[in-house]
């Protein structure tokens, strides 16, 4: 595990949500997201494209699969994304292939947060579990 060289803040804050109920959560997976990288900006059309692309490639690779948003509770920013089985190093060159700038790595209820290029390194963030919310929709 890393030092938090280099990275930006934000990503030391985050928090996650589900838009359900997560019974059972693999013992180890990553989140990713294919929104614009932090410090640029897509038109929401891109984003959503991208996010599409990426769920597909997911769901023909098969396995488990989870939307999770993350989000800054300071400053409310959110992008959905999705957690998923992969090895840290497969996912980081997914993340690569959707431009991303980092990812999170869970390992039992330990979270990591890595670059994707080539200064991929975890840098624990402390417990998945703590961060983890349920959206809840008011009518």
């Amino acid at each position: 595990m890393r030092k938090r060289e280099n990275m930006h803040p934000t990503y030391f804050d985050t928090q996650f949500r589900t838009p359900e109920i997560v019974a059972v959560w693999p013992q180890e997976f990553v989140v990713v997201t294919a929104f614009a990288t932090t410090g640029t900006q897509w038109p929401p059309e891109q984003n959503d494209a991208a996010d599409q692309r990426l769920e597909s490639e997911l769901r023909e690779r098969g396995g488990w699969l989870v939307r999770v948003t993350g989000f800054s509770p300071s400053t409310g920013h959110a992008e959905p994304g999705w957690a998923f089985e992969m090895s840290f190093e497969k996912a980081c060159d997914l993340g690569m292939c959707y431009l991303q700038d980092a990812l999170y790595h869970v390992a039992g209820d330990a979270l990591s947060v890595s670059f994707c290029n080539a200064r991929r390194k975890r840098v624990l963030l402390g417990s998945f579990r703590e961060r983890l919310h349920l959206e809840i929709f008011e009518t």
